[in-house]
């Protein structure tokens, strides 16, 4: 198996906040384009990446039934900031996706400063409690009153930032101890990481279905990408790659899972329970370690979107453990990546070309 640490690290140094993927999505076109049959980006800039199955299709003239596919479906876009105001030079920034305001406080970022097509190193900041309004110093400081600074004076601030610039967090890449890496934008760039050892898995193996491999847009915030691009594909079946809570202090029980343990298989509406236990056979075929991730209602993944568009697709959600969800510091185990990625190729290999004939709901 590759490595594919040095893909990640260079996912996760790029930006591409939700609606933005530009930047991110450059890298993995670079890197799918040679494992790949066709490339292409939808009308959203979904990252669409076509590998053809080995099934025959019937001799008869009138048959144009398309081969059976499956939609393997990461997510590229990253929450981020975007900028309010400016005033004295400090950059007042709100939040795109889900963030809490706690973890920003010394956070570096990268300014993308639309005035003069630059990016500038800031850090974000809070104002000292007693020059806060009253009541509001005594616990978590509101995202409306941390700003950015850049050092720059503020006249060469109001030269290069505008209203509704990005900022990305700024944090580096780093190799951890156990295996691990950490850095921004893990959720969900190591998914991409994973379907990007599939498909160099895929090279070597025989699979029957096609293979639609996506780097979504917007699934932090619209579910845009995913609606939209499996609406265009129309999958027979299709699988979400996102991330799951990982355990750590003060955190236990079935919402969380060890990290370098082994990835998850959902459970819930959003899940088809034949794929599951198609997953899970694979899983234990191959002695890959799994757990059972409970979802009750929503899976809060592409899974959501995708199983409800057009007239329905099975869907699966599989996840990989990781510490410190939407911060500038998520972290995750490499050897988990490795994982996801190796059972999806599995999956998509023991796909026989009656799978979609023989799926029940029991």
């Amino acid at each position: 198996m590759s490595d594919i640490l040095p893909f990640l690290k260079s996912l996760i140094s790029v930006s591409g906040i939700s609606g933005f993927e530009a930047p991110v999505a450059d890298l993995i076109q670079k890197k799918w384009t040679p494992l790949v049959d066709e490339f292409s980006h939808n009308n959203l800039a979904s990252v669409l990446g076509l590998k053809r199955g080995t099934l025959k299709k019937s001799l008869r003239p009138a048959d144009t039934s398309p081969r059976p596919s499956v939609l393997i479906a990461t997510h590229m876009d990253a929450i981020g900031m975007l900028v309010t105001r400016i005033v004295d030079g400090f950059i007042y920034i709100t939040n795109v996706g889900g963030i809490d305001s706690r973890v920003l406080p010394g956070t570096p970022v990268t300014v993308h400063a639309s005035g003069s097509k630059e990016e500038l190193y800031g850090v974000i900041v809070m104002p000292p409690v007693n020059l806060l309004p009253d009541g509001e110093g005594g616990g978590v400081i509101a995202m409306k009153y941390l700003f950015v600074d850049t050092g720059l004076t503020p006249s060469d601030v109001s030269k290069r930032v505008r209203i509704g610039d990005r900022v990305s967090f700024g944090t580096e890449p780093v190799e951890m101890a156990g295996g691990c890496v950490s850095g921004h934008t893990l959720d969900n760039r190591a998914s991409v990481a994973a379907l990007t050892i599939c498909l160099e898995e895929l090279q070597s193996k025989s699979h029957l279905w096609d293979v639609w491999a996506a780097a979504m847009v917007q699934e932090e915030t619209t579910f845009g990408g995913s609606y939209t691009a499996t609406y265009q594909i129309r999958p027979t079946i299709a699988v979400a790659v996102d991330m799951t809570f990982g355990q750590g202090t003060g955190s236990s029980g079935y919402q969380t899972f060890p990290i370098g343990k082994g990835v998850t298989l959902g459970i819930g509406p959003s899940v088809h329970p034949f794929i599951y236990k198609r997953f899970k056979e694979v899983a234990e075929r191959i002695e890959i370690p799994i757990a059972d991730d409970l979802m009750p209602e929503y899976s809060s993944t592409d899974a959501d979107a995708m199983q409800l568009t057009a007239d329905g697709v099975p869907t699966m959600v599989l996840s990989i453990p990781q510490r410190y969800m939407h911060t500038p510091v998520e972290l995750v185990a490499i050897k988990d990546i490795q994982r996801a990625g190796r059972l999806l190729a599995e999956f998509i290999a023991s796909l026989e070309a009656d799978f979609i004939e023989r799926i029940v709901w029991d």
